[in-house]
């Protein structure tokens, strides 16, 4: 499929702009929509920019990093980014279909199959930040008491059968979520067990409101934290705890030789991200750290740009 027809279908359904999200105008606090994917490349205000399509994790986007990231860019090299606002699982099969020139995605494993399929090429570290057991202020299920061990939060949520809100939607966030009750001795079933189907700002809005627990990243949970009424229980790396809740970002351009994508600009994006301007925005944006840079460092690690080798 052409991105042309995808994006003015995309339009016709409001899901996207150069700032818009899943959810409309309430799906972060204090950011405005402006422009809207329906806008075929090129051909946007007349100003002559060209356009490039990005299909990313809600996670990067309801923190607002790339709206700073994305005015920069457009400064720099007046090329605008048209922003599909998506979970990880959704953006990957966005690009896989042709219809991103870009993808930023927070689950290694799925990206790593979009690697392997020929959908992406030339993939680079971008950040990191970490994963959260959040929930309400009065405890019920006595989170607090386990320490800082995900597995031991999940057991006793499961136990005391208290609410639980999933993303259930294939996104970064609800695969790592996946993959943290496997490794329990806890079964996510019952009624206690919900799914939201809705990006993590939402999925944090109804949290608070229904007294529930969630996995979050420590960058939306910090934003959205005065509007909420939630408790930070469990914390990854960034706090002092597990490994197992660090929560890596990558950025992968669509294959130019599989899709019709603007390849160039795709790469000039990624450049700009994983160079120096690109790196110290994403470290100083936000009052306290809400992402890492991982771009940059003496020692390059190779083995970014390709899929992880497989265990068998």
């Amino acid at each position: 499929m052409r991105r042309r027809r995808y994006v003015h279908a995309v339009g016709a359904l409001g899901i996207a702009g150069v700032a818009g999200c899943l959810g409309g105008d309430e799906s972060r606090p204090n950011t405005d929509a402006a422009g809207s994917a329906e806008t075929e490349r090129g051909e946007g205000s007349g100003s002559g920019e060209r356009d490039i399509v990005l299909a990313t994790a809600t996670t990067a986007y309801d923190t607002g990093l790339l709206d700073a990231l994305h005015e920069e860019f457009t400064a720099r090299f007046g090329i605008r980014v048209k922003t599909l606002v998506q979970g990880t699982g959704a953006a990957l099969r966005t690009a896989a279909d042709g219809d991103a020139d870009v993808v930023i995605a927070h689950a290694r494993e799925a990206e790593d199959e979009f690697l392997r399929a020929g959908h992406g090429i030339n993939r680079r570290d971008l950040m990191h930040n970490d994963f959260l057991v959040v929930g309400p202020e009065s405890d019920p299920a006595g989170v607090d008491s386990v320490g800082n061990d995900p597995l031991a939060a999940f057991q006793t949520i499961a136990e005391s059968e208290s609410l639980f809100l999933s993303r259930g939607d294939d996104s970064g966030t609800h695969r790592r979520e996946q993959t943290l009750w496997e490794r329990s001795p806890a079964t996510p079933s019952g009624r206690w067990y919900q799914a939201t189907g809705d990006g993590m700002g939402d999925t944090l809005r109804q949290a608070s409101r229904r007294g529930a627990y969630t996995l979050v990243d420590r960058g939306t949970f910090r934003v959205y934290g005065d509007s909420i009424s939630l408790d930070s229980f469990v914390e990854g790396p960034l706090g002092d705890g597990p490994e197992s809740l660090r929560n890596d970002y990558g950025i992968i351009p669509t294959n130019p030789a599989r899709h019709d994508v603007d390849y160039p600009s795709a790469m000039a994006y990624v450049g700009f991200l994983t160079g120096r301007t690109g790196q110290e925005i994403i470290r100083t944006f936000g009052e306290s750290t809400l992402f890492v840079p991982d771009a940059l460092g003496d020692d390059p690690t190779f083995d970014q740009y390709v899929p992880v080798a497989d265990d068998a």
